[in-house]
């Protein structure tokens, strides 16, 4: 038998993988006044990341409500990133198109 929060474990691990994506990212643009824009929507959504994981290993049951949301925000930094040419930009994207899938799953078997 699966504890709750187990069944959330690969879901934890992309959630995390983008976290980190998006903080490297953010580190290497803060330097860059023209990259502001791309290092404060990555650190918005290493923040919400990080949060989401927090909820996935209490196994809340939240997390369904949350996932749509969370998507959204992934979203707008894998647009934001994808717009940059630089490795962190794009490596951050993709971390963060792998997350509004996983979170668009949640979602989906949640409805």
């Amino acid at each position: 038998m699966l504890l709750i929060h187990e069944e959330y474990q690969s879901s934890f691990d992309v959630a995390m993988k983008c976290a980190v994506e998006c903080e490297h990212c953010a580190e290497a643009c803060m330097g860059n006044p023209n990259m502001l824009k791309c290092a404060r929507t990555c650190l918005d959504c290493a923040e919400i990341c990080r949060t989401i994981s927090t909820y996935m290993v209490r196994g809340s049951r939240f997390i369904p409500n949350l996932t749509k949301a969370y998507a959204e925000i992934c979203t707008a930094c894998a647009e934001e990133c994808s717009s940059h040419d630089m490795d962190h930009c794009q490596k951050c994207a993709q971390a963060c198109r792998e997350a509004v899938e996983e979170y668009n799953k949640i979602t989906a078997v949640a409805a």
